[in-house]
């Protein structure tokens, strides 16, 4: 038996579990702090490190004081992360800016100019599209990409930019922080878009770097999710609470791994995540790529395997906008006379189960009003970050409860159309693993199960699968697993939802409304957001 600390790293805070695992990964208590994410009108997103490491600390030491797990028993640290973040460190891990979100969108001048070399096709210039085609079966097309935050700063932040050593990733930097250690897994590099994948190329591509003018020593390490990326050194040891030396995993990104908690390993498994972004993955033996559509097959956690991907930016950050925007100002929502409005973490899941309960009652449909989930631009299948959010056709009978529902209804229209682009280039599961914080909702379980008619099955700790994930890879490179793949007998449905046949009419009639409302706004939005404009699929 041996016990791992898992931290999930997410958007705006981390939760820090403590896992025993034998034959069997259990979840024993958690830990969470919030921390603070920068929203600058340029459309950067930003996050520091100071705030992501003190509330690793914090965590951590609440954690093993309300366990009574000693800090010798500790086998183990490992990371599910937010991805395609960009934190530049000089030669002693010091990061030299604020971190850069997977949100940032300010780069898309640099975008631009980059593929103004020559005739482009979905966006991007031929010869860099089929070279990187070629080499990483995808191609960075979007204005988040970290490669494209990367070129900002150089452009626009030169003599901070002279003193970069290392370009890492959120999970990266707190290894780094642990450990001393400028390493990065084979699923972060990946995400940066320059990292071969052809057999026998396995690496950092020195062509792509050419090509987009990257410094091929900024590039670190590069480690498998499974092995130790190093060791905790004294400091990090006496700021955690634990002991010098304990191993340090490599971890992965939340796209990786959250499959892997959910328990879909298996080829052809597909789980559908809501959390503060959303998307659709689903497990294949061979790359395939979308540019049309912005999908790609990721390289993972399991040797051999890749999560083919689609991602929407604000799925759970919609109902967050609700609960700020609408229920705590406009329905007076009180539990048991606490002001839900300054809720802790338990509190506010009351408010989501008091916002549930209210939707639930309200007819499939929510009175012809539809809602678009774009509230920070959009990425899969269409990639436009002027893209809006907007409730269209309100009328003098609407009330807010139907909009809230329109909502939930709207992030389940757009994780449909992810989950049909993939099918045009693969074949996704015939049953859906739901996981995240919008899995706790049987409402939105139920309205996704009739949108998309599949059944839709939940999982024990649904918001803890990252962290889950997470802890099976301590698991696997200790040797107390065996791979992997056995997640998928260790993780066992809770619930099943089936289609309600009866709701498929007004949601096909709805989804089709939804889908022709981007591309009869995209103008409109370029006009009120920014000059120029996204790229459409049909």
């Amino acid at each position: 038996m041996l016990y791992a600390i898992a931290y999930d790293v997410g958007t705006t805070g981390v939760k820090t579990c403590l896992f025993e695992i034998d034959s069997e990964v259990r979840l024993i208590a958690g830990e969470y702090a919030g921390y603070d994410l920068w929203i600058l009108p340029d459309g950067g997103a930003e996050q520091d490190t100071e705030q992501w490491w003190q509330a690793m600390c914090a965590t951590t030491k609440r954690l093993l004081e309300k366990t009574g797990v000693a800090p010798e028993k500790i086998s183990g640290l490992s990371f599910c992360s937010q991805m395609q973040g960009m934190v530049l460190v000089d030669k002693l891990g010091n990061a030299l800016r604020r971190p850069m979100s997977y949100m940032d969108q300010r780069a898309a001048q640099e975008f631009r100019d980059f593929q103004k070399r020559g005739i482009t096709l979905s966006g991007v210039e031929v010869s860099t599209l089929v070279r990187s085609l070629i080499i990483t079966h995808a191609v960075s097309s979007s204005v988040k990409d970290p490669l494209w935050k990367y070129k900002w700063v150089q452009k626009n932040e030169p003599e901070l930019f002279k003193r970069v050593y290392k370009w890492l990733d959120v999970k990266e930097y707190l290894i780094c922080r642990c450990t001393g250690e400028c390493v990065m897994t084979r699923d972060s590099a990946y995400s940066t878009f320059l990292y071969d994948t052809r057999p026998g190329h396995e690496g950092w591509s020195h062509e792509l770097c050419r090509i987009y003018g990257v410094a091929e020593e900024h590039l670190p390490r590069v480690i498998e999710c499974t092995d130790v990326a190093g060791r905790l050194t004294e400091r990090a040891a006496a700021e955690l609470g634990l002991l010098p030396q304990t191993p340090v995993y490599g971890g992965g990104g939340d796209a990786t791994l959250i499959g892997v908690g959910a328990g879909c390993t298996h080829l052809g498994d597909t789980h559908v995540y809501s959390g503060t972004s959303g998307w659709v993955g689903t497990l294949i033996g061979r790359q395939k790529v979308d540019v049309s559509a912005m999908m790609c097959g990721i390289v993972g956690a399991q040797e051999g395997m890749f999560n083919y991907f689609a991602e929407m930016e604000t799925a759970g950050k919609c109902f967050e906008w609700v609960k700020k925007h609408m229920v705590e100002d406009e329905i007076d929502a009180y539990l048991q006379k606490i002001n839900v409005a300054d809720s802790t973490e338990t509190a506010y899941e009351s408010l989501y189960d008091y916002m549930s309960d209210a939707i639930a009652r309200i007819p499939a449909g929510s009175g012809g009003v539809i809602f678009t989930p774009w509230l920070h631009g959009n990425r899969c299948p269409f990639e436009d970050h002027r893209a809006a959010g907007m409730f269209f056709n309100l009328k003098i009978e609407t009330g807010e409860t139907q909009m809230i529902r329109a909502v939930l209804e709207g992030i389940c229209f757009h994780l449909r159309w992810m989950l049909e682009c993939q099918d045009k280039k693969i074949r996704t599961g015939r049953v859906l693993r739901f996981v995240g914080g919008g899995a706790l909702s049987p409402a939105t379980c139920q309205i996704l199960a009739d949108i998309t008619g599949r059944p839709v099955e939940t999982v024990p700790n649904t918001k803890d699968v990252g962290a889950i994930g997470a802890a099976m890879l301590v698991a696997v490179g200790s040797g107390a697993l065996n791979d992997l793949e056995s997640a998928s007998s260790l993780i066992r449905p809770d619930r099943r939802y089936e289609p309600d046949g009866r709701n498929r009419a007004v949601y096909d009639r709805n989804y089709r409304v939804f889908r022709r409302l981007y591309h009869s706004n995209r103008k409109n939005f370029a006009a009120l957001n920014g000059a120029g404009g996204g790229g459409a699929n049909g």
